[in-house]
């Protein structure tokens, strides 16, 4: 279930986008919505994270082929795969974070933009 409170075209690239990152069980799936901010790069954070480079880099690989199969749209930019810390994935309105946990509690984009509207997607599933 995504964040009801959506009231863009984004939901169904939202749930696509979450469908694969729960194909490979991403862990802690939050959306930040920036709608109510003024001046943001984008409308949504997607944010979760993996145990491992492996794990965070085969949640972003789902997460592309996921939104291809479901919505035929590639990621616009694709950055992090190397390391596989912090894997961005940029689908305009639509900014996909995935984390390794260290590095999610370092940068604890959560807080950064603690006034947007957060809604947990873990919570209702």
């Amino acid at each position: 279930m995504v964040n009801p409170a959506i009231q863009d075209g984004s939901i169904d690239l939202i749930e696509a986008i979450i469908e694969g990152i729960q194909r490979k069980k991403g862990l802690e799936i939050i959306d930040i919505d920036l709608q109510i901010l003024n001046n943001t790069e984008c409308d949504h954070y997607i944010i979760c994270h993996g145990t491992s480079n492996t794990h965070v880099d085969a949640i972003a690989h789902s997460v592309e082929e996921t939104v291809e199969e479901l919505k035929n749209e590639p990621a616009w930019h694709r950055d992090g795969y190397k390391q596989a810390q912090w894997i961005l994935l940029d689908y305009a309105n639509i900014m996909v974070h995935v984390f390794q946990e260290p590095i999610r509690r370092l940068y604890d984009l959560e807080s950064l933009w603690a006034d947007g509207r957060i809604f947990n997607i873990d919570a209702d599933i």
